[in-house]
C-alpha cells in the first residue's frame, strides 16, 4: 500500500458525529455535484474569508468559514459515498488547497485591524508545520492521521468562529501591543511547534527502530 493510500487516522473530538454529517450530507446532494466543485467552493470561500476578515467583516468571515468547512470537508466524503475515488489526485489536490487556504486565512487575519501581519503569518507557518509532518508520515510511516491529540481542523475553525465572534461583540483586548488575536495565534503556534517537536522524536524513534544503523 503506497502512502497516498494509507488509512486516515480521525481521533479528534468531532470526528465521529462530523463524518456521520458529512455522509448523510453527501448522498443528498443533487448528481451534478461533483468533489472538484466542492474543492473550489472551499478554495473560493477561503479568498472570501480573507477579504471579510482584512476589511473588518468578523461576521461574515466567520459564516465563510462554515462554508469553507462544508466544500473543505464534503469532497473527500462525496468522492468515497459515490465510490469515485482518485487517491493520488484528491490527495495532491486536496493538500494543495488546504495549503493556499491556510496562507489565505492568515494573511487576511494578519491584514485585519485585529491582529499583526507577523501574528498571522506566525500561525501559518506553524500550521504549515504540522501540516507537512502529517505529509511525511503518510509517506515514511504508512499512516495519515489528520490531527493532533484530540484537536483537528474542523475544532480549529470553530475556535476561530468563536474568538471572531468575540471580537465583533467588542472583546478585543491589547497587552503589550498585541491583540486578543495576536496572543491567541502566538500561543496557538507555540503549542503547535511543540506538539511537532514531540511527535517528529516520536516519529524518528520509531523509524530508527526500524531501519537500525549499521556498519559494514
Amino acid at each position: 500500500m503506497s502512502g497516498v493510500e494509507a488509512p486516515r487516522e480521525k481521533r479528534f473530538l468531532l470526528a465521529v458525529p462530523e463524518q456521520r454529517l458529512l455522509e448523510a450530507i453527501a448522498v443528498r446532494l443533487p448528481g451534478f455535484a461533483r468533489p472538484d466543485h466542492l474543492t473550489v467552493l472551499a478554495l473560493l470561500s477561503a479568498v472570501a474569508f480573507a477579504l471579510a476578515a482584512a476589511t473588518g467583516h468578523l461576521w461574515t468571515a466567520a459564516a465563510l468559514l462554515v462554508l469553507h468547512w462544508f466544500g473543505d470537508s464534503l469532497d473527500g466524503t462525496l468522492a468515497r459515498v459515490r465510490r469515485a475515488e482518485r487517491p493520488r489526485y484528491g490527495y495532491y489536490l486536496d493538500h494543495l488547497a488546504d495549503a493556499v487556504a491556510t496562507a489565505l486565512v492568515g494573511v487576511g487575519l494578519g491584514l485585519s485591524a485585529h491582529m499583526h501581519l507577523a501574528a498571522g503569518l506566525v500561525l501559518v507557518i506553524a500550521y504549515l508545520g504540522l501540516s507537512i509532518n502529517s505529509y511525511l508520515e503518510t509517506q515514511a510511516l504508512g499512516r495519515f492521521s489528520l490531527g493532533y491529540g484530540r484537536l483537528g481542523p474542523t475544532e480549529a475553525r470553530l475556535g476561530l468562529i468563536a474568538l471572531l465572534a468575540a471580537v465583533a461583540l467588542g472583546a478585543d483586548v491589547s497587552l503589550a501591543g498585541l491583540t486578543l488575536l495576536d496572543l491567541v495565534a502566538l500561543g496557538a503556534a507555540a503549542v503547535m511547534g511543540l506538539a511537532l517537536a514531540a511527535r517528529a522524536a516520536g516519529n524518528l524513534r520509531v523509524l530508527a527502530a526500524r531501519e537500525p544503523y549499521t556498519t559494514s
